[in-house]
């Protein structure tokens, strides 16, 4: 019953960029959706910061994926361009580690787009939901770091 007056939480956006649906991502793992409902963005920021509160439940040796447990329960995944994990790496600098607390909006990767730029590599963010009951609605739009993205729990 007190549920009904409980604040919703807002997700925010992980980095600055232009929005697309997770189906226009150049890989089908994302784009099939086999990780889960999500969207990606095609950054202009080089920092990838909280969405939400909660616990770094990965953070991958490569740096280029993290695993976020949300005070809410629900999991999120953040993988930082296509087959980025082939750098090793490189152009990656991790503000995190695994099982540290973090709020929304704190920092949590750095990430050097010219060197992927570069290197061949697409930097597209990809942020999703894996066995999470969430649908999220198709949209294309530039935004700002931490600026909702319009998916409440």
């Amino acid at each position: 019953m007190f549920n009904l007056f409980k604040k919703k939480e807002v997700f925010t956006a992980p980095v600055a960029g232009t929005i697309i649906p997770l189906e226009e991502v150049k890989d089908p793992v994302f784009s099939q959706k086999m990780m889960g409902d999500g969207f990606a963005v095609v950054p202009s920021g080089q920092t990838v910061y909280a969405p939400m509160s909660g616990i770094i439940s990965v953070c991958f040796p490569t740096h280029h994926a993290i695993g976020m447990k949300m005070d809410n329960g629900a999991e999120v995944l953040i993988h930082i361009g296509i087959d980025t994990v082939k750098l090793g790496g490189e152009g990656f600098k991790a503000l995190v580690e695994q099982g540290q607390t973090i709020k929304q909006g704190d920092p949590l990767v750095h990430v050097d787009l010219n060197l992927l730029k570069t290197k061949g590599y697409d930097a597209t963010v990809m942020v999703v939901f894996p066995n999470q009951d969430i649908k999220v609605e198709k949209i294309t739009r530039t935004i700002k770091e931490n600026e909702s993205v319009g998916i409440k729990f």
